[in-house]
């Protein structure tokens, strides 16, 4: 690649791996061309000889089965063994015999039953499967498991040992149901709130981005043999979160600089902590300003082999998205050399994969595919497999295999809230009085799937009631413990309420759950929180201006225009989407021990088509902003500036 320079990577304190996260200081790049790095794994030459032997022994159509990726609810486990299926993945809202409510032991068995059939081969030494999961904030596909605030508020935390804690915890869920493998941490720098992901990403600062990456990836995949250990994905590389206008799957424009520096922040430190695996992203990349169109990333042999296993040295297995290659010009669900030849390793292909293999089986023989390409691919596999210690033992023979307990992380999740939640406004009514009535209004306030959002038990987060999370706690229950059952009163609409009987209001707005696609709001939309919930204003309305203080807490994704409801409100909480325990917001809300501490990783807009942080934004409150009980600061009315119909220009 003729971009390669001779710029060397100022790594922080290598030994930082060995360091707790608090002393770690991980170095921005700042270069001019990729880094030159070298994977922190040292070469292990019995390992590879081995390797080397088993590949050398496999059929073409044993080495295309190991590069295939199923979905359990698209294959059975003795398709896995007649196949040679190298991996399997349940997508969001799949669990062992399609029901939302099986327990571990449903889960562990299907893991037993599926690592039997891929041990029990033809195949002249047998390789066993490994099943991939989106544990993204927790094991969030799992009835009853702890699930953490998804990433948009822990960036507000500024705490990477928590990250890491957080990614031990969730290791530990993910072993309990006998999967070994994570689909986190997700590393964008998400630059344009319309991006229905944007929940998914720590930061519009790369630097927080770059310092949370390693100590998640430390975090999930510990020792990679270990009871506790799941394997880790970076993901996705790369530019996901700088597409043009917010657009999901859509086209970054970023300059080689930009793309270096920004959206490959996080990759550097996650890559020198070990992380196994990398999973491709679906955006494209049209470096306009140079005219270099890198195409779709899935594609793109440039950016995977040259440069993400040549320049960084990337030694793990490369992992395509859910069909991503089905977006790669001239390619297919079930076919795409190409994909192959840019340098992925494993295909997700959830429903297609007997075609997949049919495929790419007959592309090998007839010169579109080389056979070093196939080989190189399986070796990879092979080598995560055997480090995670998977041709040792199965992904069940952990002392955490099919422990309840094991799910139950919630002293850890509340102490994740309270640090999570911004306070961007306190006109004297927090803390919230104790022993005194007080009105909750708001359908949020009794809603764990608001609470919750996306990627919860289902993939959009949606089809899902209170019922279904067992062992969560919405903020109103945690209220009524707090502030004593008979001091809350709850009328979600707030509503012929005569708010002078009360102390103080709590109205708990939020956006309703999606995740990809669903969740962007497309240009030239405007995108502010009352257009798109009007009934949370007006739940703020009908309670507001009645002479007691009203305090806000906003559940969304992304840094929402709300300054109308901030000026309603004597308080305003950014909670962003907590997760299941809601008693970490009723911690900071009742004041005592605990204070605010949350500072906001994204910019705040200051108008509804305001979506970015660049230059021609109108931001509200800076990134960095919070307040708190010990450093009050009170805040008078915001600007509202007039909220067109469609958003006429493009705003950075």
């Amino acid at each position: 690649m003729k971009r390669f320079g001779s710029a060397l990577w100022l790594l922080p304190l290598l030994a930082g791996c060995a360091a707790t996260t608090q002393s770690a200081r991980w170095t921005s790049w700042q270069g001019s061309d990729w880094p030159t790095l070298h994977s922190p794994t040292p070469p292990d030459a019995a390992m590879e000889a081995r390797i080397a032997r088993i590949v050398a022994g496999m059929t073409l159509e044993q080495k295309v089965g190991q590069m295939t990726q199923a979905e359990i609810r698209s294959i059975t486990p003795d398709e896995a063994r007649r196949y040679y299926i190298g991996s399997i993945l349940n997508g969001g809202g799949a669990w062992p015999g399609m029901k939302k409510d099986a327990p571990l032991t449903a889960w562990t068995a299907l893991s037993d039953t599926f690592t039997r059939a891929s041990m029990n081969t033809d195949m002249a030494v047998q390789i066993p499967v490994i099943w991939g999961t989106d544990a993204v904030h927790g094991h969030n596909n799992v009835m009853g498991a702890t699930l953490f605030p998804h990433n948009v508020g822990l960036g507000a935390a500024h705490d990477p040992d928590l990250i890491e804690r957080i990614g031990r915890a969730t290791a530990k869920q993910v072993r309990a149901t006998g999967i070994s493998w994570a689909f986190a941490p997700t590393l964008a720098v998400a630059e344009n709130r319309r991006w229905g992901r944007t929940y998914e990403s720590w930061s519009s600062d790369p630097a927080i981005v770059a310092t949370y990456s390693a100590a998640m990836v430390r975090g999930l995949q510990g020792h990679l043999t270990g009871d506790g250990d799941v394997i880790a994905t970076a993901k996705h590389f790369m530019g996901d979160g700088g597409t043009f206008n917010g657009t999901d799957q859509g086209e970054n424009r970023s300059t080689l600089h930009a793309m270096i520096t920004r959206h490959g922040a996080g990759y550097y430190p996650a890559l020198q902590a070990g992380v196994q695996t990398v999973m491709i992203s679906y955006n494209s990349w049209n470096d306009v300003a140079a005219g270099h169109d890198y195409g779709k990333m899935h594609g793109s042999r440039e950016m995977i082999t040259e440069v993400l296993k040549g320049r960084l040295g990337f030694d793990g297995l490369v992992v395509s998205d859910w069909n991503g290659i089905d977006q790669v010009p001239g390619c297919n669900k079930a076919h795409c050399p190409q994909a192959i030849n840019a340098g992925i390793d494993l295909i997700m292909v959830p429903d297609d994969w007997k075609a997949f293999i049919e495929n790419t089986v007959a592309d090998v023989r007839e010169g579109r595919i080389a056979m070093a390409r196939i080989d190189d691919a399986v070796t990879r596999i092979l080598r995560v497999k055997m480090r995670a210690g998977l041709f040792d033992r199965a992904p069940t023979a952990s002392s955490f295999s099919g422990q309840v307990s094991a799910l139950d992380a919630r002293e850890l999740a509340r102490e994740a809230v309270r640090k999570s939640a911004v306070l961007l406004k306190n006109n004297g009514a927090l803390p919230l009085p104790q022993g005194k009535r007080i009105l909750v209004v708001g359908a949020s306030a009794d809603s764990v799937s608001n609470q919750t959002g996306g990627w919860s038990l289902t993939w959009q987060g949606t089809e899902n009631s209170n019922r279904d999370y067992p062992n969560a706690t919405t903020l109103l229950a945690a209220l009524r413990t707090r502030m004593g059952d008979a001091n809350i009163v709850y009328s979600p609409d707030g509503k012929n309420v005569d708010v002078s009987q009360f102390a103080a209001v709590v109205a708990v707005v939020g956006e309703t759950p999606y995740a990809e696609y669903n969740g962007d709001v497309r240009f030239p939309a405007p995108i502010g929180h009352s257009a798109l919930h009007p009934a949370d204003l007006a739940a703020l309305q009908a309670v507001s201006g009645k002479g007691v203080p009203v305090v806000s807490v906003l559940y969304s994704g992304r840094p929402a225009y709300a300054n109308d409801l901030i000026n309603l409100s004597d308080a305003f909480v950014a909670a962003f989407l907590p997760g299941t325990e809601g008693e970490g917001l009723a911690d900071v809300l009742a004041g005592g021990a605990y204070d605010f501490t949350g500072r906001l990783s994204f910019a705040w807009p200051g108008s509804a088509c305001s979506t970015g942080e660049g230059p021609g934004s109108i931001v509200q409150f800076a990134r960095g902003y919070g307040l708190s009980y010990r450093h009050p600061k009170r805040t008078g009315a915001l600007p509202l500036p007039t909220t067109p119909a469609t958003c006429d220009t493009v705003t950075p």
